[in-house]
């Protein structure tokens, strides 16, 4: 009975284990970082996937909303950010935080400029969607940061999960939305919008870093277990401020 219980054992932990198909570390680093750069390419994609989404926030079309997050290059920043602070990479971290931010500006201005430019001014469901974040909000960006970094790590290079994670956690939305309230005045809406966004981002960011920290992703930099220890506590403590309003949305909800 021991035996067949070990065994049991030893299958689950095969079975649900990160390292039996994982890529390589060299193929790990070369798949997240080229997919975090920041190109002309990657630009003129980000800012027609910004409009595309933006036209279907502004008509209420899901299905067009749905494809400009196919499209959007902007999660692999967000990936590239997570593996350069696993890695204590701290140069590549500055460079891809600095182009996540160029980023957001680009899309967040290609999207006012939309705004300011349709006749169409009333706020749409979807739009209101993305103003009200709750803590639901929370668990699907961070299972879904988590489906995505283990689908960019295996050895498979065919990746079926990103895209599904792209439409589940709705980077795009919330920026369109933003670009929305700058262009209305709807100062309420672009509160809402941000925090969502951020929600989004930071969530992709710890589980995705989290993933890469069970690799053991090799280190530029080893630190002191005082400073692993002074990171980790950072990491918790900012989830828990960013979490800590989406838990009362759900609160208020339920009274």
């Amino acid at each position: 009975m021991t035996n067949e219980t070990e065994t049991i054992k030893e299958q689950i932990k095969k079975a649900f284990s990160l390292k039996e198909d994982s890529a390589s570390n060299e193929e790990i680093r070369s798949r997240l970082l080229d997919g975090g750069k920041i190109t002309g390419t990657n630009m003129c994609v980000l800012v027609c996937a910004m409009v595309i989404a933006s036209v279907g926030l502004n008509v209420s079309s899901t299905a067009v909303i749905i494809g400009a997050m196919l499209i959007s290059p902007i999660m692999g920043s967000i990936l590239a950010s997570a593996f350069a602070s696993v890695s204590a990479d701290y140069p590549l971290l500055k460079k891809h935080v600095i182009g996540f931010g160029m980023q957001i500006l680009i899309s967040v201005a290609a999207a006012t400029l939309y705004f300011l430019l349709s006749p169409l001014k009333e706020p749409t469901v979807e739009l209101l969607a993305r103003t009200s974040p709750a803590f639901f909000d929370v668990l699907i960006a961070f299972f879904g940061g988590l489906a995505g970094i283990i689908g960019q790590t295996r050895e498979d290079k065919t990746n079926t999960v990103i895209p599904g994670v792209a439409i589940a956690t709705a980077l795009m939305p919330p920026l369109c939305t933003c670009g929305y309230s700058i262009a209305n005045g709807r100062w309420d809406m672009l509160l809402g919008a941000g925090y969502l966004f951020i929600i989004n981002a930071y969530f992709i960011f710890l589980s995705a870093s989290l993933i890469l920290s069970a690799l053991k992703i090799p280190k530029m930099k080893e630190l002191t277990p005082k400073e692993w220890k002074k990171r980790r506590f950072k990491m918790v403590r900012n989830a828990i401020i960013i979490a800590i309003p989406s838990i009362a949305a759900v609160y208020t909800m339920m009274l």
